[in-house]
């Protein structure tokens, strides 16, 4: 299970690149769960993470606008992402997602492969009128994406499994997995959180607060220790 670090700027990118983050991924919480930073700021942590590591860029809580997130997605490509992940928050339903997801596949497949698109739903989708977390994996095939995630709309103290039992985790994953497709799970996933998810075969988890000083993905920063402590759990469950 690759671990994947969401620092908001340089500094706390060579924190999660110290602490060892397999997956370095540019956010802003300031713009909602899934916020989207500055271009300059994904090609500058891009420039300064090693080649070896994964560059992922959120494009926010995105629209029912799929022109829009399109445009977005090449910026984040421009940028230097490896990975571009798409908050599905304004899109109520199955075909609008597609059409927003599939509209970004196309633009970034055409001219970049193996970059890797994510669609996002959220656990908490029932808060915000979001399409419904379990619909995530057929977005994700139909749409030709490569990774199907979840994450949290509403950063108030829930997790993941306040919404989701790991029994429906579990059909989540394997449903993706039938696809031919990752996964990836977050939303104030704590350290204890971190074997089970392992254990449903989850390819991803994405954290921030809990590599943070203090636990706090909004006032806390990421430090290298914390993201070492997680990185050290991931791999003594292979």
């Amino acid at each position: 299970m690759l671990l994947l670090i969401s620092p908001i700027n340089r500094e706390e990118a060579l924190e999660s690149i110290e602490g060892g983050a397999d997956i370095v991924d540019v956010k802003n919480p300031k713009e909602g769960s899934l916020g989207a930073n500055f271009p300059w700021v994904i090609k500058e942590i891009r420039e300064l993470t090693p080649e070896d590591k994964l560059v992922s860029a959120t494009l926010g809580d995105v629209p029912y606008k799929p022109g829009t997130v399109s445009l977005a997605a090449m910026g984040a490509h421009v940028s230097g992402a490896n990975y571009i992940k798409v908050g599905l928050y304004g899109t109520k339903n199955h075909d609008e997602a597609v059409e927003v997801m599939s509209n970004v596949s196309k633009t970034i497949k055409d001219i970049s492969p193996n970059t890797t698109i994510v669609a996002a739903g959220y656990a908490d989708a029932h808060r915000v009128g979001a399409v419904e977390p379990m619909e995530i994996p057929k977005i994700a095939r139909d749409a030709n994406c490569d990774l199907a995630m979840l994450d949290t709309a509403v950063k108030d103290g829930h997790t993941l499994f306040d919404y989701l039992d790991l029994e429906k985790l579990e059909e989540f994953v394997k449903e993706t997995h039938s696809y031919g497709l990752k996964t990836a799970l977050a939303g104030s996933v704590k350290k204890e959180q971190l074997k089970p998810l392992n254990d449903i075969g989850c390819d991803v988890v994405g954290i921030r607060g809990a590599a943070c000083v203090g636990g706090d993905r909004n006032t806390g920063k990421i430090h290298h220790d914390a993201v070492a402590e997680l990185k050290e759990l991931c791999d003594s469950f292979e």
